[in-house]
């Protein structure tokens, strides 16, 4: 069965037509960042890699590329046992590497030779990269969004939440895609954030998947999520758009960010930790004063002086300075905290959009 070569761009508006899209890169590498779906099935593993490197620079290449075929062997039959034996005739793969060269070359070439529909990726994940970062230019145009606006803890990722687990509403969860919560105190303890390049491949991955004759419901997030930077072109798309304003009063927004950061009651030091980046903004007396209250105990006390002397003022300059749509909301919504009361304001959200 002959390989088939397919390009980048072509490639990524076909991949729900693979069977299974295979990264025939190293693990580090698979870490780092992926197409979608894509499962690794290293020709070299990262060790390898690194000894084969070495020979080629300090023996020569022949013997390199003698060494790198036997171990490209021996990683492919082991892949091929482990995971292809119960594969059928017409199973079509897309097999890719770095530059689409010699290890996804190597696996594409047995692949074929059994009798599969493989494809190869032209020109491997560096050209799925540069479509990706095109795809980031011109994606977010395509689309009308609704920017959910809210103070700190007014619930607006719980309402994105609920509005994509009752379905019909197109939500891009970007604090999801990133593993943060948007703030100095979001990323969630022994979760890191992934990559910046994996973080552009699931905003892509998300964005293509919307029909653009709906709209999107987004949050209301800045620039970066934790240390990520959302897509340029994405960010100035949402600035401009309408905005639906999500209110829920002061004790009901320290009732839930209690909740929802829990971990913090339960940690105190590593809530008090990451105080301390609040110190420039701040000053040493205010936060060594939080984190007095937060080691007695009264962390409740400290949540809301963290609201009303810093998060709000904070929040409302900045959506006031850069949504153009926060000062008049095509919907004002009120709610109380409960359950009842989100899915009441998730229903006239999804009316909307």
């Amino acid at each position: 069965m002959p390989i088939v070569s397919i390009p980048a761009p072509d490639a990524l508006l076909r991949l729900t037509e693979f069977d299974a899209v295979i990264d025939a890169r190293s693990q580090s590498e698979y870490a780092e960042d992926r197409l979608p779906g894509a499962i690794n099935w290293p020709t070299l593993n990262d060790a390898e890699r690194a000894l084969i490197g070495t020979e080629y620079k300090q023996v020569s290449p022949f013997t390199a590329r003698k060494r790198g075929a036997v171990l490209a062997a021996r990683n492919i039959a082991a892949h091929i046992e482990r995971e292809g034996m119960d594969k059928p005739k017409d199973w079509t793969p897309l097999v890719y590497c770095w530059r689409g060269g010699q290890r996804s070359g190597a696996l594409a070439t047995v692949l074929s030779a059994i009798g599969f529909r493989v494809h190869l990726l032209e020109g491997g994940y560096r050209e799925y990269r540069r479509a990706v970062i095109a795809a980031l230019e011109a994606l977010p145009q395509r689309f009308d969004f609704r920017v959910v606006c809210g103070t700190t803890g007014s619930g607006k990722s719980r309402l994105l939440q609920h509005l994509a687990e009752s379905g019909g509403v197109q939500v891009l969860d970007l604090e999801l895609l990133a593993n943060h919560r948007g703030s100095v105190l979001g990323l969630v303890p022994g979760s890191p954030q992934p990559g910046q390049k994996q973080f552009e491949s699931r905003v892509w991955d998300a964005l293509r998947r919307f029909d653009p004759a709906r709209p999107v419901i987004v949050e209301s997030e800045s620039k970066k999520v934790g240390d990520l930077r959302v897509p340029e072109k994405l960010i100035e798309r949402m600035r401009a758009s309408p905005c639906i304003r999500l209110e829920l009063s002061l004790e009901g927004r320290v009732q839930l960010l209690i909740e929802d950061y829990d971990f913090f009651v339960r940690d105190t030091d590593t809530f008090c930790s990451r105080l301390d980046a609040l110190r420039v903004l701040r000053g040493h007396e205010v936060v060594n004063g939080w984190q007095e209250a937060a080691r007695a105990g009264r962390t409740r006390e400290v949540v809301r002086d963290l609201l009303v002397s810093h998060y709000d003022p904070v929040y409302l300059q900045s959506m006031k300075r850069n949504f153009a749509g926060f000062a008049q909301p095509l919907l004002d919504l009120e709610w109380d905290g409960s359950a009842d009361s989100l899915d009441a304001a998730a229903r006239q959200v999804a009316a909307l959009a």
